[in-house]
């Protein structure tokens, strides 16, 4: 397996901004443990020119999203500084091959996590606080025609983060049972509870942090943690304004042109 061939072909695809054929077509060996080697690839290159991890998602946190792609864990990705969005700046949808937003909650650590032994305890104690975000996710496999493989090759299909100004300590609210709701231009379009997150979006944390420690990786002080997305992707265009609600917890919303 040729890793920096496949990963060459995913970063020119996103630079191109047009997508390329599923890589199990391309590349049939592929396996789960190639595909994270790929990402490292990208991401390693992507920090040899300046570039800083600012923290991780985690993806495929639902059991239907794990039957549907054939696995039964979630995957992971990385957040890098230059993916961070803010509210107060739309975003040029045209940079993206097919766009899609998800809500979650967020997780910014306050100290590090521990590594190969962590509990949703550890998570808790950890967590300076949680915060509404929007991930934007895309792909550079054509119509999203992804397997697991596809997926985490491609950075867990994750490309942007927008967190919200609200936040809270963990321990001020029930982390399982947060409602949230995804309006796309002032209509709701998708809604879910955090405990759609591995039952509390903290097991996807503290899954996150053990898995990962096999890798040589910690999850450090300051970094934020996306555990997964409490409904279903939404497709975005240029000319949507879309915000998340998260009862107890605040809103934060993106634009994009």
């Amino acid at each position: 397996m040729n890793h920096a061939a496949v990963a060459e072909a995913l970063a020119q695809a996103e630079r191109d901004c047009r997508p390329i054929p599923p890589l199990r077509e391309t590349w049939p060996t592929l396996t789960v443990a190639d595909a994270y080697q790929i990402q490292l690839l990208n991401v390693r290159r992507r920090l040899a020119s300046g570039g800083v991890v600012s923290g991780h998602k985690v993806g495929l946190s639902s059991k239907a999203m794990q039957r549907m792609l054939g696995v039964d864990e979630p995957d992971y990705g990385h957040l890098l500084a230059d993916m961070e969005l803010f509210s107060d700046r739309p975003v040029s949808a045209a940079r993206y091959c097919a766009p899609r937003i998800e809500a979650e909650i967020g997780f910014v650590l306050g100290r590090a996590l521990p590594a190969g032994s962590c509990t949703e305890d550890d998570v808790l104690a950890a967590t300076e606080y949680v915060v509404p975000a929007l991930e934007l996710i895309d792909s550079r496999i054509a119509d999203w025609d992804i397997t697991i493989t596809d997926t985490v090759a491609d950075n867990a299909s994750s490309v942007g983060y927008v967190l919200g100004a609200d936040h809270a300590k963990p321990d001020e609210l029930d982390l399982r049972g947060i409602e949230g709701r995804l309006l796309r231009n002032g209509e709701q379009v998708a809604e879910g509870r955090s405990d759609a997150v591995l039952g509390n979006p903290a097991t996807a944390v503290a899954w996150l942090a053990n898995k990962v420690a096999a890798f040589g990786v910690t999850l450090e002080a300051g970094q934020v943690i996306l555990p997964g997305a409490v409904h279903r992707a939404i497709d975005v265009r240029g000319g949507d304004g879309v915000e998340a609600v998260f009862d107890g917890l605040g809103r934060v919303s993106l634009d994009f042109e």
